[in-house]
């Protein structure tokens, strides 16, 4: 089972302030490189960072921050194209991921959707023990969380879409 996880906060740059915090915990969290953050600042502005864009290649067994990346992308779609700058060279092409693969979820539209001005969010998605994980860790931190299941067949057509629009 797979599964998508979110925390949003009040301003733009609280959610990178918490992973910062997340990336100083001893032992390290294995999905610690796989977390995306999107903030929107004052003026409606999407930002989003994310440690896969980094990684040039992309394999058959397509890695988490990959696709929590081109999840991400998908969800803020041409409004979000600006903010692909920082995400790789591939974000242009994964554009088409739209059309061909549709998550058809009202939970992540509508955490799209409520991404207001001056708000961030840390966002990771992979298997369900790694989810648990990851919620865990940032329940302390406070912040809204959202979390939805995500199909097996999904995430197959989302790896199968990022690995030839490379």
């Amino acid at each position: 089972m797979y599964g998508f996880k979110a925390v949003k906060f009040d301003g733009k740059g609280t959610a990178r302030k918490a992973l910062d915090t997340l990336e100083d915990y001893t032992p390290a969290y294995a999905w610690i490189d796989d977390v995306a953050v999107v903030s929107r600042n004052h003026l409606g502005f999407l930002s989003i960072q994310s440690t896969w864009s980094a990684d040039g290649e992309i394999a058959a067994d397509t890695g988490w921050g990959l696709l929590t990346g081109g999840l991400v992308g998908m969800l803020f779609g041409p409004g979000g194209a600006a903010a692909g700058a920082a995400m790789g060279g591939g974000f242009g092409s994964m554009m088409g991921l739209v059309d061909e693969t549709a998550f058809d979820d009202p939970v992540l539209s509508d955490f799209a959707k409520s991404l207001d001005r001056n708000s961030s969010a840390l966002i990771l998605v992979g298997e369900q023990p790694t989810i648990d994980d990851f919620a865990s860790a940032v329940e302390p931190l406070g912040g809204e969380i959202v979390s939805t299941d995500i199909d097996e067949k999904d995430i197959k057509a989302l790896r199968k879409v990022l690995k030839h629009s490379s």
